[in-house]
């Protein structure tokens, strides 16, 4: 596993649980808004953290947090998730995985071997023009599927959207909404320029207060769990 770092004791990563966030190095979506870029870029990585170091910290916190988070970058492109998660659980660690969607072969994979306990998948925007929203050609039939697979996985799950100043649209949040229809639980997030100025990300900014109650109040009555993150 290409580590590029973890986050110890975090209480809002995992509902009900407190969890170990480890975050993986790589990402082959170019999202215009990502202020992740050190995980992404492989011109930014820092040295990897090797997963002995990482085993180690498990076992030091296994009193205090009973739940491990791989986020990224994009944990479904590490080859060896699949292992690593498999040994977490194995020192009786609950697993989440947040996932951008792309690859619904892993996700089937992971589900089909008991390796996943809660998974988050982002929703960018509407099926229709999704490659704006990752700056990358994207299947979009590959990001309906990854939905369907994560609905009927039978483990709790959330799917989320972050709602950028900039780039989304009302009409984009009007047209996500049956794409959501029915999901179980939806988070709708702000977005958070980083701080200081970030070369690229310019033209992007938190969501007016207009646009993000619109979304609200279009994706709400959607959903059986609607969750605002501001």
């Amino acid at each position: 596993m290409k580590i590029g770092g973890y986050q110890k004791n975090s209480r809002t990563d995992f509902p009900s649980k407190n969890a170990i966030v480890v975050y993986t190095q790589g990402c082959d979506w170019r999202c215009p808004y990502c202020h992740s870029r050190s995980l992404v870029m492989p011109a930014r990585f820092q040295p990897a953290v090797p997963e002995l170091e990482f085993f180690a910290i498990l076992e030091a916190e296994r009193e205090m947090c009973d739940a491990v988070v791989a986020t990224g970058g994009e944990p479904t492109l590490q080859p060896d998730l699949a292992s690593f998660l498999r040994r977490i659980k194995a020192l009786g660690f609950a697993t989440k995985l947040d996932t951008y969607g792309g690859r619904p072969g892993v996700i089937a994979s992971l589900l089909d071997q008991h390796l996943v306990d809660y998974i988050a998948m982002d929703v960018k925007g509407p099926l229709a023009g999704y490659s704006r929203f990752c700056g990358t050609a994207v299947d979009p039939g590959m990001i309906e599927l990854s939905i369907e697979l994560v609905r009927s996985a039978g483990v709790p799950y959330e799917f989320r959207t972050t709602v950028v100043g900039g780039l989304h649209r009302p009409e984009d949040l009007r047209a996500l909404a049956p794409l959501v229809s029915g999901t179980r639980r939806f988070a709708l997030q702000s977005y958070r320029p980083p701080a200081g100025k970030a070369v690229g990300l310019e033209k992007f900014s938190a969501p007016t207060a207009d646009l993000f109650h619109e979304a609200g109040e279009v994706l709400r009555e959607h959903v059986e769990e609607f969750i605002v993150r501001s």
